[in-house]
């Protein structure tokens, strides 16, 4: 009997108790589960039936589109080939890419997420002698894959405003073997504009030329600002540059494991060495081809997210709680009070926020930005927990 899109539906929600939806393909709660020391199938088990608010991950809270969906779907009766088995798999996804960034093939990289095209940028770039530049807090994995292989690690503070020390960024920079740029900043949401990076790249280049640069923007769909602009032309045009993105934030699919990177096509090769052989599913591969191509989906998210995350803002500042200027899908706010105790009030309450970033834990916690719904209830939550007798907006609306 032939596997139709009725059928597979139906098996899928044998299996989970549950619809197929784009929650379920954004993988919600994952990052707070291991943070938790939970597995992550306790954790969406969990998630099933229960009325928590997962707002620790940064995920897309609606996940992928419909048209999205529809392709995954459609690819589930390939699921028993090797992608190497199928006919145009990765090399369509990167002729996609190619078309959308306006490059040549041989400019990208694929990843299961960016996060593997980060591990291997650090694997390829760097060694004893060839230390890792890198802003701290940042995102993670550059610095821990480069502890794990003996890399040594110059991590620089961030500025007064809780960004990239571009000063001090440059001045690491100099003799490493990559230099890592995250725009905007993960945790703390903050951007820097186009000037700045470029200057930035023309500074690492002229002081230390053999030095990669790696410019993260997984959060590049979120941001407003309208000093802000992509590297991607930086990363096309300047040798020892690229940017690394992720169909896990805006795209909603986190749980589709997919990322990329585009740059100078000797630094690409190298990275090539270090892949993880067809490490994209096959309906991860179709789903980003199909998601590339639905541009409409990610402007109803960005401004989705921006008119949550402005409602969020405001419900903190009347808490007489500060925000960073977010450019992303989430806050960095300064609780004056530790993100330990906090986070377990809220979690108590039903509601999961983000984990310790040393060095601002004592200070300072990550949320994410929900949906309309979760954060409403969500800062109903916060203000018990912090002791805030304002008013909700919800309330306002209704006046």
């Amino acid at each position: 009997m032939s596997l139709t899109r009725r059928r597979l539906f139906q098996r899928l929600a044998a299996v989970n108790a549950a619809p197929v939806s784009g929650e379920w393909v954004s993988a919600r709660g994952r990052e707070a589960a291991v943070a938790e020391g939970r597995t992550a199938r306790g954790q969406m088990a969990a998630s099933a039936g229960t009325n928590v608010i997962r707002i620790a991950s940064n995920e897309n809270p609606l996940g992928p589109g419909q048209r999205v969906l529809d392709v995954i779907v459609g690819k589930f009766p390939e699921a028993g080939r090797y992608p190497f088995n199928a006919q145009q798999q990765e090399p369509e996804l990167v002729k996609a890419i190619a078309g959308k960034q306006g490059v040549k093939v041989e400019n990208i990289t694929l990843g299961a997420g960016s996060g593997e095209i980060l591990t291997n940028a650090v694997r390829a770039f760097t060694s004893t002698s060839k230390p890792l530049a890198t802003p701290w807090p940042t995102f993670e994995a550059p610095r821990d894959t480069a502890q794990k292989v003996g890399t040594p690690v110059r991590a620089i503070a961030l500025d007064g405003q809780l960004r990239v020390d571009i000063d001090k960024l440059v001045e690491a920079a100099t003799g490493a073997g990559l230099v890592f740029f995250c725009n905007p900043n993960n945790p703390t949401a903050t951007v820097h504009g186009a000037p700045a990076v470029a200057d930035f790249v023309k500074r690492v280049r002229a002081a230390s030329p053999d030095t990669v640069i790696l410019i993260d923007e997984a959060y590049h769909d979120y941001v407003t600002d309208p000093a802000y602009q992509s590297a991607m032309e930086l990363a096309k045009s300047t040798p020892k540059v690229f940017v690394a993105r992720t169909f896990s934030k805006a795209y909603g699919m986190a749980g589709m494991r997919v990322g990329y990177g585009v740059g100078d096509p000797a630094v690409i090769k190298e990275l090539n060495r270090y892949r993880m052989p067809y490490s994209i599913s096959l309906p991860a591969i179709a789903a980003s081809v199909a998601a590339l191509h639905d541009q409409a989906h990610i402007d109803a998210e960005r401004q989705r997210n921006t008119d949550v995350k402005a409602f969020t803002v405001r419900a903190f500042e009347q808490m007489g709680v500060k925000a960073t200027d977010s450019q992303a899908n989430f806050l960095f706010l300064n609780l004056q009070r530790p993100a330990a105790a906090f986070r377990d009030a809220c979690r108590a309450a039903g509601v999961m926020v983000g984990r310790d970033f040393p060095p601002y834990e004592k200070t300072h916690c990550r949320v994410s930005i929900g949906t309309m719904d979760e954060m409403e209830r969500a800062v109903a939550v916060f203000k018990k927990v912090l002791g805030s007798n304002t008013t909700t907006a919800a309330g306002r609306r209704g006046q």
